[in-house]
């Protein structure tokens, strides 16, 4: 029996999640027996165009997900459900956001990649609110009255028609990943990395012969493929074969922009070219294949972390691992701030580690080219990845076993954290300060 007829029936009394993705036109009253246990519901994938008038009724419901549904207008009715925290209308025909939509108790609200040509005033009011998902819309600003939205960590506004970041929004105490690629503001620069002028290895489909499926990831899927590069000489490579046009954080074409423009570091993933002549047009990039005793440092946020990464139970580092692995990602880190990039997305769930220290950081998806021409504006965002950084740095030192000889260097590692996590924007050091500051602590620790 399906999801639809169990619900019709009685049989999902007591629920907490539904998910239904059915061709539904219109809303299934049934939905309401639930309310009493209800707390996430995806209606994603359907043929709503509109939520009822009594939709406050699910007093409990904490999530909402209604992505791929042709709304044209952010449903107002959501605001009037007392515990919805998380709401995700992506992908659908949205061009109005009305203010009275905007619950001040919104944590997270996803409105990527719709039509939306301004957001209300009314969205300062959202003081919880730490994860802002607003690329893909036709936006030219930000309501001022953001500047008042001091839990904002995450924000996406990459594929809009932003001219100029604005200064307040630098201020936020607590913005940690900006992604703003694929806007007038850097349109020069990703066209001059990815134009046919650009030193960039071109690399046909067809000298490429994928093998197993290796990942994947929001924007597209890995693969591990055997590389003809000359009729002698075979290399093992990876394949990133991108999904579509928009994701979360920005484009595929942006994304390659930002790939090429890294160069090379040996704590950075190797681009080693673009894909071109796909029979379907796919985009994709050939990287290096890592070493498959190199994991994933940690999950992705949950629902519930909101904007912090999940770490299995039994993570434990020794002090000199943490320290070791912090160091290489403060160095590739620098790296790209010194090739002009923010990567936008500085997260324990986009660093490879390797059990022993070595790391390396991956995922180039919400980068962005820091605005040269404004180097105030430029040092500032990289005082964000600071941020990022001492987030990592937190979770390191939480997971961290340190011997009673290595009390002293695991309290400047805790002094060097809330360097980096310090409100004052322009207090936090340099990525360029904070690694030299670990290169001393490493040497003291022998």
């Amino acid at each position: 029996m399906d999801t639809l007829s169990q619900l019709r029936a009685g049989n999902l009394t007591g629920i907490k999640r539904l998910d239904l993705s059915c061709g539904l036109t219109e809303f299934p009253r049934e939905i309401f027996e639930l309310a009493d246990s209800l707390e996430i519901l995806n209606l994603s994938g359907n043929a709503l165009s509109s939520l009822p008038a009594d939709f406050g009724r699910l007093k409990k419901l904490r999530v909402l997900f209604c992505s791929d549904n042709p709304f044209s207008q952010l449903p107002e009715v959501i605001a009037e459900c007392p515990q919805l925290r998380m709401v995700g209308f992506k992908a659908c025909q949205i061009q109005q956001v009305p203010a009275a939509a905007l619950s001040p108790a919104l944590r997270w609200l996803i409105l990527t990649n719709n039509q939306i040509e301004q957001m209300p005033e009314t969205l300062g009011q959202c003081k919880d609110m730490q994860k802002l998902m607003l690329a893909g819309n036709r936006l030219a600003q930000l309501p001022e009255s953001m500047i008042a939205c001091h839990r904002l960590e995450l924000l996406r506004i990459s594929s809009n028609r932003f001219a100029a970041l604005p200064d307040w929004l630098l201020t936020l105490p607590r913005l940690t990943w900006l992604a703003y690629a694929d806007n007038p503001l850097s349109e020069a620069r990703e066209e001059a990395s990815v134009s046919p002028s650009a030193p960039v290895n071109r690399i046909d489909w067809h000298s490429l012969t994928l093998k197993q499926k290796l990942g994947e990831g929001a924007s597209g899927l890995i693969y591990q493929a055997d590389w003809q590069k000359t009729p002698e000489e075979t290399q093992t490579v990876a394949v990133k074969l991108f999904k579509g046009s928009m994701t979360s954080d920005g484009t595929p074409q942006s994304e390659m922009a930002a790939s090429f423009a890294i160069g090379s570091h040996p704590n950075l993933v190797d681009i080693a070219g673009q894909v071109v002549h796909h029979p379907d047009g796919t985009d994709g990039l050939v990287m290096q294949l890592i070493d498959p005793q190199f994991k994933n440092l940690a999950g992705p946020p949950s629902l519930d972390s909101c904007t912090r990464d999940v770490y299995s139970a039994d993570t434990r580092f020794t002090l000199r691992d943490a320290l070791s692995l912090a160091t290489g990602i403060a160095s590739a880190t620098m790296h790209l701030h010194a090739a002009g990039l923010l990567h936008g997305d500085l997260y324990a769930h986009n660093i490879l580690w390797n059990g022993r220290g070595g790391a390396l950081l991956s995922d180039f998806g919400g980068a962005s080219f820091l605005p040269l021409n404004n180097p105030t504006q430029s040092q500032t965002l990289q005082r964000l990845e600071t941020r990022a950084f001492g987030c990592l740095l937190e979770e390191l030192l939480a997971h961290c076993e340190a011997t009673s000889d290595e009390q002293d260097a695991w309290q400047a590692l805790a002094a060097l954290k809330a360097r980096c996590l310090d409100t004052d924007v322009a207090a936090r050091p340099s990525l360029s300060e904070v690694y030299r500051d670990l290169e001393t602590l490493s040497k003291r620790l022998g």
